[in-house]
């Protein structure tokens, strides 16, 4: 009986990889495991922490009411920031540190439209979609302004925008001349609270709409590609007809969009403005998540997707731990830790040290064999 000869130009075929090691591979791996950890911490310590009830409102309409609720409903902002940071940070390999006070400035033009420059109003002075679309214009002007410092100035993006965050508050309160306006007719506020009869916070609704928007922006168009494209290599993407610069303006500007529905949600929720507190530190919150979302910091390809599911994680360890009242003041050390795990882990040496481990036993085997 002869032995079959192995065809030499036949393709090698690689031996297929587990389950769990493809789980442990795919990008969206490291947030939905840091949500499960949260999930099962609070299910042990306290399994009421998801329990959800219907309550009346200050109006007395009947909402719903719990943990959960308010994750979904206080991460809102976040997440539409951190789907404007992700491009950003793809095409310009940076990030923005000024969209607080982007979000600042966006809600003070608004707010000074709706209440006709008063300092109280009662009823708006003009139509609510008008005063919107405004600082959607304005927070898209600032927003060009910096995609212009970084693409055709060549400024690092975390420089280029540390201008707007020393400066942007500022405007913000000249805009409104130092004052704080406040608008007293309940339907600026449905964006922010609860639209009449139905009992799910507007925000949720308003980041649904948000992610179905970039979802079909990313499906039907060649935004992502682009986007990623320049991101790996501009001048590679420059012979391929490309504008690089072009592109990275056109992340920042719809960055600037983000914030301003952004700014426009946070105003709505309380009818008012506080220039210093408004937003206070939101651009950590949004480079986190989309670095907790398993996305290069230094740009490239990216998983939009990644960068949601972060935030949603930022908001629930928030929740959890102003639950089991831990210090507001200590929060940001908290998420430090969480930062320095992500750098840790995706630095290059850790990596290769990781991957040797993995390939130690295997070769152990084979020695042995």
């Amino acid at each position: 009986m002869t032995t079959p000869v192995k065809d030499p130009k036949a393709p090698v075929q690689k031996p297929r990889e587990g389950l769990l090691k493809r789980l442990t591979r795919h990008q969206l791996f490291i947030p939905l495991a840091a949500l499960a950890l949260l999930v099962l911490f609070n299910l042990i310590a306290d399994p009421s922490f998801f329990m959800v009830t219907m309550k009346e409102n200050s109006l007395g309409n009947p909402v719903l009411s719990g943990n959960i609720i308010s994750v979904l409903d206080n991460a809102s902002e976040l997440v539409i920031l951190a789907i404007g940071m992700t491009l950003v940070t793809a095409s310009s390999g940076g990030q923005d540190i000024s969209v607080g006070a982007a979000m600042a400035i966006a809600g003070s033009v608004i707010l000074r439209l709706v209440c006709g420059g008063q300092v109280s109003a009662d009823t708006m002075a003009m139509p609510l979609i008008l005063a919107v679309l405004a600082g959607v214009v304005v927070s898209a002007l600032f927003g060009a302004f910096n995609g212009a410092l970084v693409a055709y100035f060549k400024i690092q993006p975390m420089v280029a925008t540390l201008i707007l965050f020393t400066a942007g508050r500022s405007i913000a309160a000249w805009i409104n001349n130092n004052q704080l306006p406040i608008m007293n007719d309940l339907s600026f506020k449905y964006a922010g609270t609860f639209l009449p009869g139905i009992p799910v916070p507007t925000p949720i609704f308003i980041t649904a709409a948000v992610i179905l928007f970039f979802w079909l922006a990313l499906k039907f168009t060649n935004l992502g590609l682009y986007t990623q494209s320049v991101g790996i290599n501009a001048s590679s993407s420059r012979l391929n007809g490309l504008d690089p610069k072009l592109i990275k303006l056109l992340t920042y500007v719809i960055l600037g969009v983000c914030v301003a529905i952004a700014g426009f949600v946070r105003v709505s929720r309380s009818g008012s403005i506080n220039y210093s507190r408004i937003a206070e530190n939101i651009e950590m919150d949004a480079i986190l998540a989309v670095a907790l979302g398993g996305n290069a910091l230094g740009g490239g390809k990216f998983n939009i997707y990644g960068s949601i599911v972060g935030a949603y994680v930022i908001q629930f360890l928030t929740t959890t731990l102003y639950k089991y009242e831990v210090p507001s003041t200590a929060l940001p050390a908290y998420k430090a830790v969480v930062v320095i795990l992500l750098v840790v882990l995706s630095a290059p040496v850790v990596q290769e040290k990781l991957a040797n481990l993995k390939r130690a036993p295997v070769k152990a085997a084979k020695e042995v064999s």
